[in-house]
């Protein structure tokens, strides 16, 4: 019996070992002028993930651009899904490497009026094993 569970438990660790973290953080902007750009969250970029999410709390979550600045490490953006609050989704490919303490382009959001960011999820690969994780904040402007 301990054979088996313990050929059960290795079983396990190689199937799941080898996928991606996934990070999610819940964020609350704070709020500001239309126009200028205010920090919507921040998150660390590991080694070991792929995708990370924000979770975006109102009352001040309604932004029709959005950049993202990269600390202590380079970062591949590969894309994002921004979610707004009626559910609709916009899938945006980035495809930008952004070096350490870069900026990504100014991306627009879609649609037209109230852009009530509920979710923004983006999918990246890390550069730099030894300069550590790549702190990644997200902007938007009103």
């Amino acid at each position: 019996m301990n054979r088996r569970h313990a050929l059960l438990i290795s079983a396990v660790w190689s199937l799941t070992s080898g996928l991606p973290a996934r990070a999610q953080t819940v964020v609350q902007p704070r709020p500001g002028s239309a126009g200028e750009w205010r920090l919507i969250g921040r998150t660390q970029a590991s080694h070991s993930a792929d995708h990370d999410s924000i979770i975006v709390k109102g009352p001040f979550d309604n932004f029709r651009k959005v950049r993202f600045r990269v600390t202590d490490a380079p970062l591949n953006m590969h894309g994002m899904v921004v979610t707004y609050e009626n559910g609709a989704a916009d899938k945006i490919e980035v495809r930008h490497k952004i070096a350490q303490g870069g900026e990504s382009r100014v991306i627009d959001l879609r649609g037209v009026g109230s852009r009530h960011i509920r979710r923004i999820d983006f999918w990246y690969d890390t550069e730099g094993w030894l300069k550590g994780r790549a702190d990644v904040s997200v902007f938007g402007m009103k």
